[in-house]
């Protein structure tokens, strides 16, 4: 059986890296890529080709390739051209737009969306959305100290002491963990909302201060993401928000309800009173943004305050980016190729959740 490695049209990434190649063999495929798919992560044609892999057209890829793998999804058109029965692989977002099943189901191949993979402790080395997300919240840390113009540790000098920058981070998920640990280890004092209560001790153990808002719905059936708040909950909060927000330096945005467009936390008054020079970085741009004024994939100043709207920034190391979504990608085909064919085994939880479409 042979594996496609698309090249991604807009992203930085790419979805198989070399080193994980290695494990294809064992499991009867062999590799293609398209040319310069992984180039920009660092990754050149040659550096695969000592892997036996070839890189060829995209045309001729779709058209032989029996599983085909990339970050961002094909084209309708292009979709008309994979084999049939054959198995792609991407990151649909389906809960965002239900409508892409109906897209995909029109065509006679197996489609796998992997944001699907529920989120359970024997899915954990294929949780791709967790593997960005950690880097997502670390590079926003490092994007919002490039912009700030002071400095993240207090210091104590001959000319004078500086103050420690404060940083708030709304929204304790994998991406608010990853950037409280940055922002700790790089002197800053830092505040956390989040509406589950399970977020708690998480938080205070990266020695960070867990602001609670009482009466938050707290689901735990929902699989470690956040719920829907009710609205009465939502305004206590962002008053909490903005009383905290005037004292920051720096915040950073992740809160997000899967399938739901963004809880806007921190509004118009909020960012007008806040100091000049402070800055915003909104994970949660691409779904309409937790602040007032974020556009996704940019970058505005509004009153002298920053606002980076990018839920894309893990694309910004993509190395390590791509080497993480690599082993998420073989961690799943390990469960789904079985003797060098593929088996859509149903009764396997996790392949169910991630199954969005069947050829037949």
């Amino acid at each position: 059986m042979i594996l496609g490695i698309l090249k991604e049209q807009n992203f930085n990434r790419v979805s198989v890296t070399p080193p994980a190649t290695k494990k294809l063999e064992a499991m009867g495929l062999t590799a293609v890529i398209e040319f310069g798919a992984g180039e920009k992560a660092g990754y050149p044609d040659q550096s695969y080709a000592a892997g036996n892999i070839s890189a060829i057209s995209r045309a001729d890829l779709l058209k032989e390739a029996d599983i085909v793998v990339s970050i961002e999804p094909i084209s309708e058109q292009e979709m008309a051209q994979l084999k049939k029965d054959s198995l792609y692989i991407s990151l649909l977002a389906p809960y965002q737009d239900a409508e892409v099943i109906n897209k995909v189901a029109k065509y006679p191949v197996n489609v796998v969306s992997m944001d699907m993979i529920p989120r359970t402790t024997l899915a954990q080395s294929m949780d791709i959305l967790s593997s960005m997300a950690s880097l997502a919240g670390y590079k926003a840390v490092l994007k919002a100290s490039d912009h700030y113009n002071n400095m993240f540790p207090m210091m104590m000098t001959a000319a004078g002491t500086i103050a420690p920058a404060r940083v708030m981070i709304l929204g304790a998920g994998v991406a608010g963990l990853q950037a409280i640990a940055t922002a700790r280890k790089l002197g800053a004092i830092v505040e956390v909302f989040d509406t589950r209560a399970a977020a708690k001790e998480e938080v205070k153990s990266l020695g960070a201060t867990f602001v609670e808002v009482e009466g938050a719905s707290d689901d735990k059936g929902a699989g470690g993401y956040a719920v829907q708040q009710s609205e009465e909950y939502l305004n206590r909060q962002r008053a909490l928000v903005q009383e905290k927000a005037l004292k920051s330096n720096i915040i950073i945005a992740t809160a997000q309800v899967r399938g739901r467009k963004a809880p806007l936390l921190v509004n118009e008054d909020t960012i007008n009173n806040m100091k000049p020079g402070s800055v915003i970085v909104d994970l949660a741009a691409s779904t309409g943004g937790n602040c007032a004024f974020t556009e996704d994939n940019k970058t505005i100043i509004r009153n002298g305050v920053t606002i980076v709207g990018n839920s894309n920034l893990a694309d910004d190391i993509s190395g390590v980016a791509s080497n993480l979504f690599s082993n998420n990608i073989i961690n799943f085909l390990q469960i789904v190729v079985k003797e060098g064919s593929v088996k859509l085994d149903e009764g396997n939880e996790i392949i169910k959740s991630a199954l969005i479409s069947k050829a037949n």
